[in-house]
């Protein structure tokens, strides 16, 4: 029997704000791995799940298979937009569901968790961030704003944290972001440049895993999932088809579930995926390696 054991090992997931998403079954898989877990929260939703943890209304999806519950150690205010206080709007920094959190920014987030855990606090980081102000466009028609938006939060903000977090790494670190199909092919209906920022993502996982693993000696990976209909990717209007497509037309006929994400994250971070850095890891029931519509049976 070989079993993933992170017991010693701290997670930052950047991305979580409910249990439907891959960024909290990844947190679970970490749990149940037996490492702890701090996430980082988007501003304007860090109320709401909050609200969700004190009052119990996940309890139900925070119970690990191993016995008791899942807890985050801790949850940290997380805009990936703004690397520095210097770089927010002021209507951004007025906004009553910013201006009570403190630095929210990714420089923030580096000072809290030096003063939490010290200087060397982490082993695994993982980037679970995705936005698109315009992803309901065609790529045709997205703006300049829109599209340079989808790569600044949806791509650049990665480079950002292994900058900024790698030194902060622990030996034996990883680093993991979550890429989709639609950065190699296309996928009518997923615009917005959110396309572009996910293939911008991938070529840099590459470059990224030479460099950081020089710089910092740490392991960049990605996980290009199939599309899963969490609450947060009803922001895609066609997210159901995509789903209802990618079921009748994969190698393997089923639903995608969060936790074989998760289950695919806790490996590539644990010492089992010691050699494996630059890579893309497909979690998607084999659809990727389909070239065309399967057949009506």
């Amino acid at each position: 029997m070989l079993p993933i054991d992170l017991t010693g090992k701290r997670a930052f997931i950047a991305g979580v704000a409910d249990d439907g998403g891959f960024g909290f079954a990844i947190a679970k898989a970490f749990a149940e791995a037996g490492a702890t877990v701090c996430v980082g929260t988007w501003p304007p939703a860090m109320g709401i799940f909050e609200n969700l943890l004190e009052r119990g209304k996940i309890a139900e999806s925070l119970l690990l298979q191993r016995g008791g519950s899942m807890t985050f150690e801790k949850v940290y205010p997380l805009d990936a937009a703004y690397d520095t206080m210097d770089d927010v709007p002021a209507e951004i920094r007025e906004n009553k569901r910013y201006r009570e959190r403190g630095d929210f920014t990714i420089a923030g987030l580096v000072a809290r968790l030096r003063a939490d855990f010290g200087e060397h606090p982490l082993d695994i980081v993982v980037h679970s961030l995705a936005n698109g102000a315009e992803v309901k466009k065609q790529l045709i028609d997205t703006s300049r704003r829109g599209y340079l938006g989808a790569i600044s939060v949806s791509a650049y903000s990665n480079v950002a944290f292994i900058r900024e977090l790698g030194a902060m790494m622990r030996p034996g670190g990883s680093f993991l972001s979550l890429t989709y199909m639609a950065g190699e092919r296309a996928i009518p209906g997923y615009g917005g440049g959110m396309s572009s920022a996910k293939a911008a993502l991938e070529a840099d996982t590459r470059t990224l895993a030479f460099e950081a693993g020089r710089r910092f000696g740490v392991r960049v990976n990605t996980i290009s999932a199939g599309p899963y209909a969490s609450r947060a990717a009803t922001a895609i209007g066609v997210i159901h088809a995509m789903v209802a497509y990618s079921k009748a037309n994969s190698p393997i006929r089923r639903d995608l579930e969060a936790s074989d994400v998760g289950y695919a994250a806790a490996f590539l971070s644990s010492p089992f995926a010691a050699g494996i850095t630059g890579s893309t890891m497909y979690v998607d029931n084999g659809l990727h390696a389909m070239g065309m519509a399967a057949p009506p049976e």
